[in-house]
């Protein structure tokens, strides 16, 4: 299923993809400005459809956002990064045993989640051995 989105979805959703770290919404703004986009509230509405889409992910950590690089990440029960402290490359987490780990502690819980989102902190190999 293709969903058409506005020119500004578009617009925010190509930057993302085509950066290496995430990026603040005031970053993002300060990026296309020569696009047409001129107020924060336009970078916000589109950050939050392409977050409810799941085409763009929040690093709350950083408060900041990165493009899913993940296609089948249509409706994940939850996500985790990577996050190096020294580069602050972001990489997205794909570990099923994480996941069936998180679900046997919801139903043990009887707590319900929206979403659950994991952040491992640290340095990355590059950054280790500079």
């Amino acid at each position: 299923m293709s969903l058409k989105l506005s020119k500004n979805q578009t617009l925010v959703l190509n930057h993302l993809e085509k950066q290496k770290q995430p990026l603040t919404a005031y970053t993002i703004l300060d990026n296309l400005r020569e696009n047409g986009i001129k107020a924060p509230l336009q970078v916000y509405r589109a950050l939050d459809y392409l977050v409810k889409l799941n085409k763009v992910h929040k690093i709350d950590s950083m408060n900041a956002f990165i493009a899913c690089n993940d296609h089948e990440c249509e409706n994940p029960e939850f996500i985790a990064f990577t996050i190096c402290d020294g580069c602050e490359n972001v990489s997205e987490v794909k570990d099923k045993s994480i996941s069936s780990s998180l679900s046997k502690i919801k139903k043990k819980s009887g707590f319900t989640t929206r979403k659950t989102s994991l952040e491992f902190h640290g340095l990355c190999k590059n950054c280790i051995s500079l």
